[in-house]
């Protein structure tokens, strides 16, 4: 456990040390923030300081930091690195710029504050690309909760339906009536989960690898080395693991709450902080999936009937991925952890989080679509002109996801990869900005040249898109690198001479 609690240790760190460098680049003042100065009852709406963080820290989680690092754990300790390197430098950099950003620019989406920096070309690309990238969350994050909920109670459409009305309300709401109110509740649900495995991580001592670990000798069983070997570490690791480092998502989430702050000086606790925060949720989970999967800690929280039904199956060629999912994994870690309270938490969290995430999510389309549109939001009518063309796209992408075997794997492929091309946009927007005021710009240059790099690998060697061979992908790979280095030069030297 040295490695986790090193990392742990690190972020916190991080928040202090360079998160209060990153405020200070920003330079937040007293003028006064789109909050006060543009507020109309239903976007800009002044809350409260701990509740915007709640929300914020809920908006940019949903399942991702939990999820993805079940996944992440696959690749071992080395996902230690991601999460605490990719928080601290790239993530919460990214979401506390796009957020006091957003701010600056009267409360403006992510479409208009990267046309702003690079260009009307950009933004109509990224209008489109966030829109979709928005559709396909709410798609997913309908039909998500509705798996697991009905194994409990009602069918799996009835949940669809239920979901997907409560999106219409939520959407159309002010932001104060529902999301501001049941938002904390959520997220303290989250945070308390996190909490109590940590506890447990600590009391429990079980083994964990450690950065300086071999993971060679795993069983064949567990499925470890076949899942590398299809899902190499680079670019794969960076995509799987997106919430708990950098997710180009969080960028279309900041400005919600960057219309409800009263003061710029709360920005790094609220953008920089709740991304720290997700980041040890993160950790936390990744170290109990690294237990779980690894050294046969697996075996001693799922019944004796199961680990025998397991055994003979992987004789058969079934591996301990395939056999246990993310969902799983957190359904049988927190019960046999924390018990029926932990059961509880456990629903609330892998059910409440997506479905969180989603409505937020439509509800981002909305302003964006709106803000591109020039009409206004005040008046519900004007609210449902936009709102009924988007909840027919994302009722087709249902439709077709349901009717398709494959559907939701599917979508969430080509979503964690559009997620970090986002991200790319986002980080070039930021570093525009930060050369253009005079500011310590290769903060945020160096995480766009690797981000960019990541997204570029991943669409050449992804078998979901061109399918090439590893040694062509990383060539490829290469030569965006150094495209992207002499676009930046060549930019830098046309603009600012």
């Amino acid at each position: 456990m040295i490695s986790f609690l090193i990392a742990l240790c690190a972020l916190v760190v991080g928040y202090f040390v360079y998160g209060r460098f990153v405020e200070r680049v920003f330079s937040p003042d007293d003028r006064p923030t789109p909050a006060v100065a543009k507020a109309d009852g239903v976007d800009f709406v002044a809350l409260p300081g701990w509740k915007i963080f709640m929300i914020q820290f809920l908006n940019i989680a949903g399942t991702g930091p939990i999820f993805g690092a079940i996944m992440g754990a696959w690749y071992g300790p080395i996902a230690y690195l991601w999460i605490v390197l990719g928080c601290i430098f790239a993530g919460s950099v990214h979401d506390y710029l796009s957020g006091m950003l957003s701010i600056r620019h009267d409360g403006a989406g992510l479409p208009e504050l990267i046309g702003h920096y690079l260009g009307l070309p950009a933004k109509r690309v990224m209008l489109v690309f966030s829109i979709f990238l928005l559709m396909m969350v709410g798609a997913v994050f309908v039909y998500s909760p509705a798996i697991i909920l009905h194994g409990i109670w009602g069918s799996k459409m009835f949940w669809i339906v239920v979901n997907f009305a409560y999106y219409i309300i939520a959407t159309m709401l002010p932001i104060d009536k529902i999301i501001g109110k049941v938002y904390p509740l959520f997220a303290f649900s989250l945070l308390f989960m996190a909490f109590a495995l940590f506890v447990g991580l600590l009391v429990k001592q079980p083994a964990i690898p450690e950065l300086w670990s071999s993971l060679d000798d795993t069983p064949a069983w567990l499925g470890r080395e076949g899942f590398v070997a299809n899902n190499p570490v680079f670019p794969a690791l960076f995509i799987t693991i997106a919430c708990g480092a950098i997710s180009g998502f969080h960028a279309t989430q900041s400005p919600l709450m960057a219309r409800c702050m009263k003061s710029e000086r709360w920005g790094r606790p609220i953008f920089y902080g709740a991304m720290i925060t997700e980041g040890i949720v993160a950790l936390i989970w990744a170290s109990v999936s690294m237990y779980f999967f690894y050294y046969g800690g697996w075996q001693e929280i799922v019944k004796p009937d199961v680990v025998e039904a397991f055994m003979a199956q992987s004789e058969g060629g079934k591996t301990l991925m395939q056999y246990f999912d993310a969902p799983t994994v957190v359904k049988l870690v927190c019960e046999g952890w924390l018990g029926m309270a932990g059961g509880i938490l456990a629903l609330l969290g892998v059910v409440a989080a997506p479905i969180t995430s989603g409505d937020t999510a439509f509800r981002s389309a909305r302003l964006i679509v709106a803000e591109f549109l020039g009409v206004e939001q005040r008046s519900v009518r004007r609210r449902l002109y936009v709102c009924i063309p988007m909840f027919v796209v994302a009722l087709l992408l249902l439709m077709w996801q349901m009717n398709n075997p494959n559907g939701f794997n599917i979508i969430w492929q080509y979503f964690g990869w559009a997620n970090q091309t986002l991200a790319v946009f986002t980080l070039w927007a930021l570093t525009v900005y930060l050369v253009r005021h005079q500011k310590p710009y290769l903060m945020m240059l160096i995480p766009a040249l690797f981000m960019t790099v990541v997204s570029a690998t991943f669409l050449l060697v992804s078998k979901q898109a061109l399918g090439l061979p590893l040694a062509v992908s990383y060539t490829g790979s290469a030569v965006v690198l150094l495209v992207a280095v002499g676009w930046f030069v060549w930019w830098k030297r046309k603009h600012m001479l």
